[in-house]
């Protein structure tokens, strides 16, 4: 897991891995974290050379045995209204929330944008 930071703004994009380890499909529906006023899920697409970012209204779902990658240039978590500026290397609290699962907390840890791959844990 890692997370991205827009240079000196209001918003960061935060990035992970979610597998599924369950029979059953889950619905990423949300997610919290204390350093934001709110916590968006996007998708980033390209469409006629133009990229556009759209919100997931209804969610994210993860097939059963399977995993959904929340990275650059496709979904991404969007943290607004930020509380703080968030410094390389600093560990991120967020809550991520399923239709039918509840809730999970993980971790997210602060990497440049231009980090190739971002790493982190989950708690």
């Amino acid at each position: 897991m890692g997370s991205g930071d827009t240079a000196g703004g209001t918003v960061g994009a935060g990035y992970l891995s979610i597998k599924n380890r369950g029979a059953q499909a889950k619905r990423l529906v949300g997610a919290t974290s204390p350093v934001a006023g709110h916590v968006e899920l996007h998708a980033m697409t390209v469409e006629n050379g133009v990229m556009r970012m759209r919100p997931l209204d209804d969610g994210l779902e993860v097939a059963p045995g399977g995993h959904v990658e929340i990275k650059p240039g496709g979904y991404h978590l969007m943290f607004v209204d930020r509380k703080q500026p968030l410094r390389e290397g600093e560990h991120v609290p967020l809550t991520l929330e399923f239709r039918k699962a509840g809730k999970v907390d993980v971790e997210l840890v602060v990497e440049r944008v231009e980090a190739s791959a971002p790493t982190g844990r989950g708690r």
